[in-house]
């Protein structure tokens, strides 16, 4: 049986994909905040939270670039964003790494004191 670990193996492993759209800080937290309902970039800056406006505007692109979030004009004074169908096949696996978070974040967090001391 091969080794998981061979050469050439991460070269083609999918998760380099995901790795890529989600190593955005803040991509992860803009697909969340838009799971739910189509929001206004004003409403994404303060529903996320300690995004400058310009970051935001730049991780909206990206995921749209990768076909993950839509940008709506109606006018020039109202444009909103939404998840395509695409992007919405993230929110599931966001909210596993969610409830991961509430569930572990305080191990993590101990650990790191620990080995800070």
């Amino acid at each position: 049986m091969q080794s998981l670990a061979g050469p050439g193996v991460l070269a083609d492993c999918p998760v380099r994909l995901t790795t890529e759209i989600l190593s955005d800080k803040w991509a992860a937290l803009a697909i969340f905040a838009l799971s739910r309902q189509p929001r206004r970039h004003g409403e994404l800056v303060v529903l996320i939270g300690g995004v400058s406006r310009k970051v935001l505007t730049q991780t909206l692109r990206r995921l749209q670039e990768y076909g993950l979030v839509e940008r709506h004009a109606e006018s020039t004074r109202h444009v909103d964003y939404r998840l395509t169908d695409l992007g919405q096949t993230l929110v599931e696996h966001i909210e596993a790494l969610n409830i991961w978070a509430s569930e572990h974040g305080m191990a993590v967090g101990s650990f790191q004191e620990s080995e800070l001391s």
